[in-house]
């Protein structure tokens, strides 16, 4: 938001997007009755026929789906993880790395001394995206996120909760996108 000062207390939703998109740069998903790395093949349902008619089985939810890093998704998650101990006033309270973007929330409290990975003067959520994109790419070798993000400032409460359950369920929306 133009004018907005992202160094402010809060709660920030984070979005960054591999300059591939479509394909499993940082990791690959798959359903959580899937052995990982196997060739997946949706398995027939048997439904038990009583009176001749067929009987639905109780819902049951499927077990959550398993994320697979490649070496580039384990060096981003390495970095998402230090993120508090080289910026010590912002937290990751949730993330997700998903096969072309990551999904986070960053929560900046004002104080703190806002040590920084390199030297720029001033801290705010650009500076901290632009050291995590900075720190990934150049552990991997290449350069490998698009040249912006995405970033929503989270208003209240609910929005907050909201968020946390788009993040915790975007790898099961993943795998139903690909059916």
């Amino acid at each position: 938001m133009r004018g907005y000062d992202y160094g402010r207390t809060g709660y920030y939703f984070v979005t960054v997007c591999t300059a591939v998109r479509g394909e499993n740069i940082l990791a690959e998903i798959f359903p959580g009755d899937a052995p990982v790395g196997a060739i997946i093949n949706r398995p027939i349902i048997n439904r038990p026929i009583v009176n001749r008619l067929i009987v639905n089985p109780p819902f049951i939810n499927p077990p959550p789906p398993k994320v697979a890093l490649t070496p580039v998704g384990k060096i981003t998650e390495q970095a998402i993880s230090e993120i508090p101990s080289h910026y010590p006033n912002i937290k990751v309270d949730t993330y997700v790395v998903m096969p072309d973007h990551v999904h986070m929330i960053l929560e900046i409290h004002a104080t703190g001394d806002g040590r920084l990975i390199a030297a720029p003067t001033g801290m705010d959520l650009s500076k901290v995206i632009q050291q995590f994109k900075r720190v990934v790419s150049k552990t991997a070798g290449f350069s490998i996120w698009q040249r912006s993000y995405y970033d929503h400032i989270v208003r209240n409460r609910e929005d907050l909760e909201n968020i946390r359950q788009y993040i915790q369920t975007n790898p099961q929306k993943w795998i139903l996108s690909k059916e």
